[in-house]
C-alpha cells in the first residue's frame, strides 16, 4: 500500500478549541478585567479544585511556576524562611523524578537545592519506589521529593507515599500531564503535599499557557497567592517585606481555561482512542506502547508512547544534538521512525532525556534501585553494576503523534508507516 504525505501536519498534541473560550476572553475583554484579576481566575480556581478535588487551587502563570513556588513553600515549611538572597533549599538535596521534562527539577536550583535524580521503574515509566528507599538510605537528611506522572499515567502513590512519610518528607507532586488521571478513583493531583497542573498549549486542556497549585491548606494558598503578585502587603502603598514574583494568571488566559475545562472527559476518552488504536495496529510488531496497571490506575493517555524491544532495535548512537543509526531489516530505532514521521508530515519527538544525561546536571547524585552512581555516562552506570532503566527507555522509546483530533484514518496511516520501517 502507497503511504502518502499528510495534507495537513499531524502534531503531537496541540491545542483544540470549541468555541466556549472566546466567550469568556470576549467577557474578560468587555469588561476591561484583562489583568490577574477578575471573574475568569476565580471561576477556574473553583471549577478546578473542585474536578480534582482539593480544597484550594492558586491560577498562576504557568506549570513552571507553580512548580516553583510549591517547591519554595515546602522548603520554607521544612527549613524556615531563607535569609534575603538565599533559596528555601540553599545547601539542601531533593529527590526528584529522573525522567520528566526539566521544568520539573529547574525550580530547585532555582531556591539553591541540589537534585538527585531517583531512576524509573518499567511498570508505569515513573519514579521507582525502590531507587526512593534506595536514596533513603545514601541520604537520610532529605526532606523533600518531587514527583511525575509521566505522559498522563500516574506513579505507584502508595509505595511513594509510603517511602515518604517512613522518612518524614514531604511531596510536590507534578501532575503537568496527567490531569483527569487517577489512581485508586483517586484523581492525581491529590496526593502531593502540595500539587501543580499545567495549562500549556500541548496539555489535554489548555490556556495557551497557565498552571494550577493545589493544597488543602488555606494558609498555603493564601501564602502563593501573595508570592505571586510580588509579595505585596496589605498596605495603601507598596510595601514588600519578602520576595515576590509576577506569577499570576491573566483574567484572560483564565477565560480560555474556562472554557476548555468542560471539555476535560471529552479529551481523554478521544485520547484514549487514539492509544487503543496504536495497540491494536501495532500488536503484530516487536514493539509496546507506554505502560500501566489497568486494575488500580486510569491514564489520561496524554500522549501514546512506543517502547521498541530491545531485540528488533537497530544500531542507534546518540550525541548532544545529532542521532545517527543503520537501518535493518525486521529491525527499527526511535531516530528511523521520527524521521520517517517528519518525511510523511506528522510530529512525534523522543522520550524524555533523563534529567542525570542532561549536561546541565550530569555531575548531580543519581540513584537506581541496585546502587547509587553520579551518572557520568552509561558505561560508567554499566561498569558500576547498575541497571539504568530511565536512560534505556530514552535510548528505546518514542512519543507519537498524539493529537486528540486524529482521525482513525490518520491513526491507521501513521501505523503504516511505523511497519515501513520495520519493513
Amino acid at each position: 500500500m502507497e503511504i502518502k504525505p499528510f495534507t495537513n501536519k499531524i502534531w503531537l498534541s496541540s491545542p483544540t478549541m470549541h468555541g466556549d473560550e472566546q466567550k469568556w476572553v470576549d467577557e474578560a475583554i468587555l469588561t476591561n478585567w484583562v489583568s490577574t484579576v477578575g471573574a475568569n481566575i476565580n471561576e477556574v480556581e473553583r471549577m478546578t479544585a473542585e474536578k480534582i478535588g482539593r480544597k484550594y487551587a492558586v491560577a498562576l502563570s504557568s506549570g513552571t511556576a507553580a512548580l516553583h513556588l510549591a517547591i519554595k513553600l515546602c522548603g520554607e515549611k521544612i527549613y524556615g524562611q531563607p535569609k534575603v538572597g538565599h533559596g528555601s533549599l540553599e545547601g539542601h538535596k531533593v529527590f526528584c523524578s529522573d525522567m520528566t521534562f526539566d521544568a520539573t527539577v529547574n525550580p530547585v536550583a532555582y531556591e539553591g537545592g541540589e537534585a538527585v535524580f531517583i531512576d524509573t521503574e518499567r511498570d508505569t515509566w515513573n519514579m521507582d519506589p525502590a531507587a526512593l528507599e534506595k536514596a533513603f538510605e545514601i541520604y537520610p537528611d532529605v526532606r523533600l521529593v518531587v514527583l511525575v506522572h509521566l505522559y498522563g499515567t500516574p506513579a505507584k502513590m502508595d509505595e511513594i507515599r509510603s517511602v515518604c512519610d517512613k522518612h518524614n518528607a514531604l511531596m510536590v507532586e507534578d501532575a503537568a500531564e496527567s490531569f483527569g488521571a487517577s489512581y485508586k478513583e483517586v484523581q492525581t493531583g491529590c496526593f502531593g503535599d502540595v500539587s501543580i497542573i499545567s495549562y500549556n498549549g500541548n496539555k489535554i486542556i489548555t490556556g495557551s499557557s497557565g498552571g494550577m497549585l493545589l493544597t488543602d491548606s488555606e494558609e498555603w494558598a493564601h501564602k502563593v497567592r501573595k508570592w505571586s503578585t510580588q509579595s505585596r502587603e496589605d498596605a495603601s502603598w507598596y510595601q514588600h517585606e519578602e520576595l515576590g514574583y509576577n506569577y499570576r494568571m491573566s483574567n484572560i488566559i483564565a477565560g480560555v481555561v474556562r472554557g476548555q475545562l468542560p471539555y476535560l472527559e471529552e479529551h481523554i476518552a478521544q485520547k484514549k482512542a487514539i492509544y487503543d488504536r496504536y495497540r491494536e495496529g501495532l500488536k503484530d510488531l516487536p514493539v509496546t506502547l507506554n505502560p500501566f496497571d489497568s486494575a488500580i490506575s486510569q491514564p489520561n493517555y496524554w500522549l501514546s508512547c512506543l517502547l521498541i524491544e530491545q531485540c528488533a532495535m537497530s544500531k542507534q548512537v546518540r550525541g548532544e544534538k545529532e542521532a545517527l543509526y543503520i537501518s535493518e531489516p525486521g529491525k527499527s530505532c526511535p531516530t528511523e521512525i521520527l524521521e520517517a514521521l517528519a518525511r510523511y508530515n506528522a510530529e512525534g519527538r523522543p522520550i524524555w532525556k533523563p534529567m542525570h544525561m542532561q549536561p546541565i546536571y550530569r555531575m548531580n547524585p543519581f540513584i537506581t534501585a541496585s546502587g547509587n552512581g553520579r551518572a557520568r555516562s552509561n558505561a560508567y552506570i554499566k561498569e558500576n553494576g547498575f541497571v539504568d532503566v530511565g536512560a534505556d527507555i530514552f535510548e528505546r522509546g518514542l512519543c507519537l503523534p498524539s493529537d486528540n483530533k486524529m482521525t482513525s484514518e490518520q491513526v491507521d496511516r501513521i501505523v503504516a508507516v511505523i511497519h515501513e520501517c520495520f519493513a
